[in-house]
């Protein structure tokens, strides 16, 4: 799985409320909480983020409530992959289970501007600022990991498997 997109860069501390603010959570409508993606972060996000787009954060990005509408709504507004210098726990488990890949690497988030081109190769880890002329090396995630974002989440994953009777 390869992605190439634009930097929508963000610091540390990214919550879920800035995500995808508790105000719309009376719905669970994907493109209803793409218009809202990151909009307390960053109000003009959802006008300038494009398909494949990629959100660099600082540490701790998703802390704050167990929402699964947080993935969903940054999935749904089009971006390809998060790369931040950690995830809490929560979130990193829900954009596991929905297929929206993530990656840890301090060095890359550290070094990203907004508008830089980055090039993701999430089966090695490998990521490429492609303005900087930069390389970094994030850690892979799993086989089956990688195998349940590739099917687009948990559920996709489990259904085929049990389709070929794994």
């Amino acid at each position: 799985m390869i992605f190439r997109g634009k930097v929508h860069k963000f610091g540390a501390d990214i919550d879920t409320d800035a995500i995808i603010p508790a105000r719309y959570l009376n719905t669970s409508d994907p493109r209803e909480l793409a218009r809202h993606c990151m909009e307390d972060a960053d109000p003009a996000f959802p006008e300038k983020v494009v398909e494949g787009d990629i959100i660099v954060a600082g540490k701790n990005f998703g802390c704050g409530s167990s929402r699964e509408h947080a993935p969903l709504a940054i999935q749904a507004a089009g971006v390809s992959c998060v790369v931040a210098t950690s995830f809490a726990r929560i979130f990193y488990r829900n954009a596991i289970n929905i297929g929206l890949p993530i990656l840890e690497c301090e060095a890359a988030v550290e070094d990203a501007r907004p508008g830089d081109e980055l090039e993701i190769d999430l089966n090695g880890g490998n990521i490429r600022n492609l303005t900087l002329g930069k390389a970094y090396q994030a850690t892979p995630f799993p086989g089956f990991m990688q195998e349940i974002m590739a099917r687009g989440g948990l559920i996709n994953y489990i259904k085929e498997r049990m389709k070929s009777g794994a």
